[in-house]
Order: C-alpha cells, then sequence, then structure tokens
C-alpha cells in the first residue's frame, strides 16, 4: 500500500473543500530575495516558474475584481530578525532590494501590501481583517516556498476559517519533490490542490456571470 493510500484508508483526504462565495489570493513571499538569480536564494527554476504562473492566475483575479494581497519578509534591522537558519536574513532589511516584490507579480495600483516577520502571511499581520472585511471566505494561496512560508499560510488559513485552495503550479520550492510531498500532505488535511487551469476556470464563471 503507497502513502496517499495508506492516509485514504485512515480516512484522511475526504471530501472536497470546494468553492465559497468570494474569493482573495494571497502572494506568499514573491520577493526578489527569493525570486531573483541575483541573489543566492533566488536561483531556483521552480520557483521562477511559479512567479510565471501566478502572474497568470492575479491577472485573472484582477480582472474578475478578486482582492489580492501580497507579502514580503523584511526586518528593521537583524536585532528584530527572527533565528532563521538561512543565510539570506541579510537581505530581508525594510527598504532593500531583497524585500521587492517581483515585478512580474505586482500591481501596487491594485495589490495590498503587508510585510510579514514569520512563515505565515498571517501571522501577527492584518490580513486576516482584511480579507474578511472584503468579504472573502476562499483564499487562493500562492508563493514560496511550499515547505515553509506557503505551508504555514495554507495552515493558517484554515485556521482562521477560510476554505483554502492551492494552485501547483503556482507555488515553488528549491526542491520539486518537496513541493509536492508538501502539497499531498496539506492537501488531505486542509486544503483543495488544483491547477491554474482550474482556477481561471472558476474566474471566467465570475466574469460569465457579471455580463
Amino acid at each position: 500500500m503507497g502513502v496517499a493510500e495508506h492516509f485514504a484508508s485512515l480516512g484522511y483526504g475526504s471530501g472536497s473543500v470546494g468553492w465559497g462565495n468570494k474569493v482573495g489570493v494571497v502572494v506568499v513571499d514573491f520577493q526578489r530575495s527569493l525570486t531573483d538569480p541575483a541573489f543566492p536564494m533566488g536561483a531556483g527554476k521552480h520557483i521562477s516558474d511559479a512567479v510565471d504562473q501566478t502572474a497568470i492566475l492575479l491577472t485573472a483575479a484582477r480582472a474578475a475584481g478578486a482582492p489580492v494581497v501580497t507579502c514580503y519578509t523584511g526586518y528593521s534591522s537583524a536585532r528584530d530578525a527572527l533565528g532563521w537558519k538561512v543565510a539570506d536574513v541579510k537581505h530581508w532589511l525594510h527598504g532593500t532590494r531583497g524585500c521587492e516584490i517581483d515585478p512580474r507579480v505586482y500591481d501596487a495600483s491594485y495589490d495590498t501590501l503587508f510585510a510579514k516577520t514569520a512563515p505565515s502571511i498571517f501571522f501577527h499581520t492584518g490580513v486576516a481583517p482584511f480579507l474578511n472585511k472584503e468579504g472573502v471566505d476562499t483564499v487562493i494561496v500562492t508563493g514560496c516556498a511550499t515547505s515553509g512560508c506557503v505551508r504555514a499560510s495554507i495552515i493558517d488559513a484554515f485556521s482562521y476559517g477560510f476554505r483554502v485552495i492551492v494552485p501547483e503550479d503556482c507555488c515553488g520550492d528549491p526542491d520539486p519533490e518537496t513541493h509536492r510531498a508538501n502539497l499531498a500532505d496539506v492537501g488531505r488535511r486542509y486544503c483543495d490542490v488544483v491547477t491554474l487551469d482550474d482556477v481561471l476556470a472558476h474566474f471566467n464563471g465570475y466574469k460569465e456571470a457579471a455580463e
């Protein structure tokens, strides 16, 4: 019996989260220090491909009028930075190039920008209240890294009571196998793991309903 079959036999992964009444999109840490090859942690093709796919998703989301929240991890100095076991914390200082959102996925005239200090986009930020104010009940989670900040954001979105949708091709990780393993795990517990095409079809339904 394989891993997926074993979990299914225990009752995991039963049913679907499904779509609610209003969708919002969160974009986790697609900042230059993690997406730009000029930075040590930004050289991964898997993450860069996810940025490109997310750009397509966001074009559709904005056209449908869906709220878009993007974030970066940033600190004022080394003193207030958490004890990350990564070398790139020096590039996570407010106002530096490493904290700039990748221009492929950022529209300053539309998106709502938050800075975060911990893995989850929801931890001690105003993201959940903002989405509540917007009437959102379904959160699409995109970003990087799948095994770290994206996973933490998925769990927190679930914990706040949102329906959670995760387009597999709009999340990136330094290691594709780790990416797949983490999505398989959250997909049998907290969220629906779908494709970009699935999300685009949903937004197209928004457009058709408005016409």
